[in-house]
């Protein structure tokens, strides 16, 4: 179904370490409004869609989700790269550390665990598509506060990206939400088999 281009969606070049930075954006990698939870509700809610078009959009943004996912941990990753014992005890990520070392777990700020429990699905093609539009804006809203966080232009890039990215999708999930408004208002009418 995809094809995997080994390479980020968006480059990731980051030159100078922050724990402290890397810790908050955390909640963009596994907090109940982070990528993981958008990209799994996306992908399982197209589902129950009613026609291919928002079939189609559901799973566009789901996978385009996953490869932020991707662009999200390294993100992490580079921020805090050949981190001292000092530098993890200092940002607070020595609990993390006796856990998990310096891997980049799905996990929110506080290192708790990401949960299936974050996903929002009713089933219902308004409901979900409506909830997706509020997720998008609330994920917007956290690559802001996150891009008032920090000073580096590297760092930067890559939040306005994501960022930018997450209005779009509110916008195709708003035509969405169109499209299958009409869909639903059209009377359907069943015939019987002549044959």
């Amino acid at each position: 179904m995809w094809i995997y281009e080994k390479k980020l969606q968006y480059p990731v070049d980051i030159k100078q370490r922050d724990l402290r930075m890397a810790k908050a954006i955390y909640e963009e990698l596994g907090g109940a409004d982070g990528e993981l939870s958008a990209s799994m509700e996306y992908l399982q809610q197209r589902y129950t869609m009613p026609t291919g078009k928002s079939i189609a959009t559901l799973t566009d943004i789901g996978t385009e989700e996953l490869a932020h996912l991707e662009i999200v941990s390294s993100l992490i990753f580079q921020l805090t790269a050949g981190a001292t014992m000092e530098e993890i005890k200092r940002a607070g990520f020595d609990g993390i550390y006796a856990s998990r070392g310096t891997s980049v777990f799905l996990a929110d700020p506080e290192n708790t665990p990401w949960t299936a429990a974050y996903i929002d699905m009713k089933g219902d093609p308004v409901a979900d598509i409506t909830s997706n539009m509020g997720a998008e804006q609330r994920a917007r809203a956290g690559y802001e506060h996150l891009l008032d966080m920090t000073t580096d232009e590297d760092v930067k890039k890559v939040l306005s990206y994501l960022r930018e990215r997450e209005i779009v999708h509110f916008q195709r999930f708003g035509e969405t939400l169109v499209h299958v408004q009409e869909h639903l208002a059209h009377d359907k009418y069943f015939f019987k088999d002549s044959k």
